[in-house]
């Protein structure tokens, strides 16, 4: 599967909770764990209007989008019905306590994507 990047320790992404992994290029990535300590990454993007992830409610293998409570899953970034639509998912490993992403996955997804501005210039 390739190269892997070391992102943090597991107690370093709080339960229930995410921590964001900024990127060169692109936005960035949320590293999620849940109450059953699994770790999951996807695109800190809502597929609908764009909202944080990294800012949402963690509920099993869910976030609910901080914007408008659509709901994503963790494992595959798709959104539950009657919602449609995806955020882009990467590959994570978890070796004891230390927490990897795929470096050519983190080089590579969802780069075109530009973090939202906001503010008067971001019109």
């Amino acid at each position: 599967m390739g190269e892997w990047k070391l992102i943090c320790r597991v107690d370093e992404i709080p339960v229930l909770g995410s921590r964001r992994v900024a990127r060169p290029v692109g936005m960035d990535v949320a590293v999620f764990r849940n109450d059953a300590q699994q770790v999951f990454a996807l695109l800190d993007r809502c597929p609908h209007k764009g909202g944080p992830l990294s800012q949402g409610i963690v509920f099993g293998t869910s976030v609910a989008c901080p914007l408008h409570n659509w709901t994503i899953g963790l494992d595959d970034g798709c959104a539950k019905a009657p919602d449609v639509g995806c955020a882009q998912k990467f590959s994570v490993k978890v070796e004891g306590e230390s927490v990897y992403l795929n470096a050519v996955e983190l080089a590579s997804l969802a780069t075109d994507l530009a973090p939202p501005k906001a503010g008067p210039d971001s019109a």
